[in-house]
């Protein structure tokens, strides 16, 4: 049994982390950290989860002894705000087996991007080459037996998948691609914020982050990086009114003699071997992604404008987050990939 820990487990991908990993056989939960939430029952702030965790209490982490209470568990994953793991991870590395971060803090391989696009210096730059990036259909190698993983989001997985088969396969033009995007309100983590209240989700839908939105450049390394050739995108997300689920619309120039039947060869090459992802023409919906591990993805050429237009969906919790961070777990530890992981989305 390996023994694991969750440093900041009461936001909604840590949330969505325990909901899942009572099904794995090889997991066990033993160490639940949530600063805001120090001294609750998960069960309190999460009823859905009382069954599996009956009275397991959220504590604070000890930033001055944090390797002592990391102390004999196998693996950790991290589900903190950007920033915060930078200065945790050089206290536990080698402390545990394994650590996977969910947040941003080490999925760039650029020192100089992040004071670019996330307003300040890298903590713990020494560590960003030693992380490997955590998209399993795309970099499954680099993950197998890895000590220190970083999981991409919902919004970078979902474009990722969608277009670097493409791009690699030559039939896109990898300049000037443009991912238009929208997430639930989940998407934007648990914490209060004006923007999304009820009364300013229910009934609207708005794009924010406009032209410089800070996943832009991990969109573009990830899918330059797995295609072999630089990338360049415009990156436009949305506020979904709804909880769960992310939908990504994205429009590139094809290639010359690419047509709808070379695109979805391509992802069907790509794809059809992968337990965690549905090729179809059917067009993506977040509803079928819901609670799922799974990408819904399509392609096509319109001859009359000349664009092609490339579709995915995934459940942003899920495959898009806590799903995809045990998916990493399952292939660093060893185990088998699909352990624990649900391939069917909830309907209705």
């Amino acid at each position: 049994m390996v023994n694991v820990g969750i440093i900041g487990a009461s936001g909604f991908t840590g949330a969505e982390l325990l909901r899942l990993l009572p099904a794995h056989p090889d997991l066990n939960v033993k160490l639940v950290t949530a600063d805001s939430q120090a001294g609750v029952a998960v069960a309190d702030l999460y009823p859905n989860l009382a069954a599996a965790y009956g009275d397991m209490a959220f504590e604070r982490l000890d930033l001055d002894n944090v390797a002592q209470q990391v102390d004999g568990l196998d693996l950790i994953f991290m589900g903190l705000p950007h920033g915060a793991s930078q200065l945790i991870v050089p206290q536990i590395r080698g402390k545990v087996g394994h650590i996977i971060d969910m947040g941003a803090d080490f999925r760039l391989d650029d020192e100089a991007l992040y004071p670019e696009w996330y307003g300040e210096p890298h903590q713990a730059p020494e560590l960003l080459g030693d992380f490997v990036y955590g998209l399993p259909e795309l970099f499954r190698s680099d993950i197998a037996g890895a000590e220190l993983v970083a999981a991409p989001g919902c919004y970078v997985t979902t474009a990722t998948l969608t277009l670097a088969p493409l791009v690699k396969a030559g039939l896109l033009e990898p300049q000037g691609i443009v991912v238009d995007a929208a997430c639930g309100v989940t998407g934007s983590g648990r914490g209060a914020k004006a923007g999304n209240t009820f009364c300013a989700v229910d009934e609207n839908f708005a794009a924010y982050g406009l032209m410089r939105h800070r996943h832009t450049p991990e969109m573009q390394m990830a899918i330059g990086r797995h295609a072999g050739t630089e990338v360049q995108l415009l990156f436009t997300p949305h506020l979904l009114p709804a909880n769960r689920g992310i939908l990504a619309t994205c429009y590139a120039r094809p290639t010359a003699g690419t047509n709808s039947e070379s695109l979805m060869a391509a992802l069907h090459a790509a794809y059809d071997a992968e337990p965690f992802v549905v090729v179809s023409e059917r067009s993506p919906s977040t509803k079928a992604a819901m609670g799922s591990n799974t990408a819904h993805l399509t392609a096509m050429v319109d001859d009359r404008t000349g664009w092609a237009i490339c579709l995915g969906a995934l459940d942003n919790l899920t495959k898009g987050s806590s799903g995809q961070a045990i998916q990493c777990a399952n292939l660093a530890l060893g185990l088998a990939e699909t352990i624990g992981l649900p391939t069917v989305g909830v309907a209705p």
